[in-house]
């Protein structure tokens, strides 16, 4: 039998609440991050709405010497991380611990503001600027903080890039590389530059709500945030006696291999991956509690996947919602955030609700606008991505 892996540490900086407990608080209570854009000038913009995250000072969290090396995307993957390692009570020195970290856009925001100030300006480019925008710069800025001396990755699969970045440190645990892992993520793409790219492919919400699976959903709003996960081996939780907070079940990523934007219509390529996950974590579909969909409250994205969930657990699915009702789309985050509400599903019977799910436009037991209540032992988290990336995690309690 294969090593199982374990869950010992979370941390998470978000829209709804900074701190685990603070953002699982948050979507169980129905609290909705989404607002008027501060950080950057709208004036000029169709969308002028996103889910920021307000009220963060990266001084209460890291010397002032790293606030000033890393950017606000690195920050909150920063910060979740530390916050995970805490909880977990590990010492990551020593050469067995190795990270991993997710993000879809990097610095893309401080490229393009760096750009228009030396254009407009004249100003000079600072010399920790490309440090500031490599994706890979935070994983290394944690590992030179705290000794981490084994493998370092930094995966970009776009909105899939939290939920692949676990599902690379359960491959490096399991291929005998490391015996823990951090898993980090982090997202702050607030740009003019993207927000017009966005609503030019006609993505993004203009009325500024996030209605997943809504009949009259128009696309999703921009969300930003971290997340992070400590991830371990049970031989190697157990020996320094750490507390486990639920076990990696199981995982799977796959491409649709269709369109560079649009999924695969059937949702053929998000069935594929949920099935493939299922296989790995040994279950069927009815023995899946709750599903942390995608839903993104895209046209064709909602659509599809409420395609791929009846062609994986036909009549018979389980209770599911999408917190980007909630926290917007926190794109490369989402993936670690959302596994830690499925996380938080299975230790405390709360199901989040799907805020701004008036009408839905399937018959899909979905948790719409108020938390319920119900048992689960395995929950599913699905995070799918530009360019067809699919990937898909499932989590449940220790020794069930």
């Amino acid at each position: 039998m294969r090593e199982k892996l374990v869950i010992t540490g979370m941390g998470a900086v978000t829209p709804v609440g900074i701190g685990a407990e603070s953002y699982w608080t948050g979507l169980a209570s129905g609290r909705c991050g989404i607002g008027e854009i501060t950080r950057i000038d709208t004036a000029s913009l169709a969308v002028t709405r996103a889910a920021e995250v307000r009220d963060f000072n990266p001084k209460d969290f890291l010397p002032s010497r790293l606030c000033a090396d890393l950017d606000v995307f690195m920050q909150y993957a920063f910060v979740s991380a530390g916050e995970a390692l805490a909880q977990s009570g590990l010492d990551p020195a020593g050469g067995r611990t190795g990270i991993v970290m997710g993000t879809a856009l990097a610095g893309i925001a401080l490229t393009g503001q760096t750009q228009e100030d030396r254009a407009v300006g004249g100003a000079h480019v600072s010399p920790r600027f490309l440090s500031k925008v490599m994706g890979n710069m935070t994983a290394a800025q944690f590992a030179i903080l705290h000794r981490i001396t084994g493998p370092s990755l930094t995966l970009s699969t776009a909105c899939a890039s939290g939920g692949d970045a676990v599902l690379t440190a359960a491959m490096l645990l399991r291929g005998g590389m490391a015996d823990a892992m951090v898993v980090m993520a982090g997202e702050a793409a607030e740009s003019p530059l993207v927000i017009e790219s966005l609503v030019r492919a006609g993505a993004l919400s203009k009325t500024g709500s996030s209605r997943p699976f809504d009949k009259n959903r128009d696309g999703f709003v921009i969300g930003e945030g971290g997340g992070a996960l400590v991830l371990e081996t049970e031989t190697h939780a157990n020996a320094r006696g750490a507390v486990i907070l639920a076990e990696l079940l199981g995982g799977a990523c796959n491409c649709d291999a269709y369109h560079p934007v649009s999924p695969e219509p059937d949702g053929l390529g998000a069935a594929a991956c949920m099935r493939l996950a299922l296989s790995d974590a040994d279950l069927a579909p009815g023995q899946i509690g709750y599903l942390n969909a995608h839903g993104t409250a895209t046209l064709a994205g909602d659509a599809a996947e409420v395609k791929a969930i009846r062609a994986v657990f036909g009549s018979r699915p389980p209770r599911i919602s999408s917190t980007k009702g909630a926290t917007g789309h926190m794109m490369g985050a989402g993936g670690i955030t959302e596994l830690i509400a499925c996380v938080k599903a299975v230790g405390t019977g709360i199901l989040p609700p799907t805020l701004g799910l008036l009408e839905p436009e399937s018959d899909l037991p979905f948790v719409a606008e108020t938390a319920q209540r119900e048992r689960v032992c395995a929950a599913m988290s699905n995070a799918l991505g530009f360019g067809g990336q699919n990937s898909c995690l499932i989590v449940g309690k220790y020794g069930r």
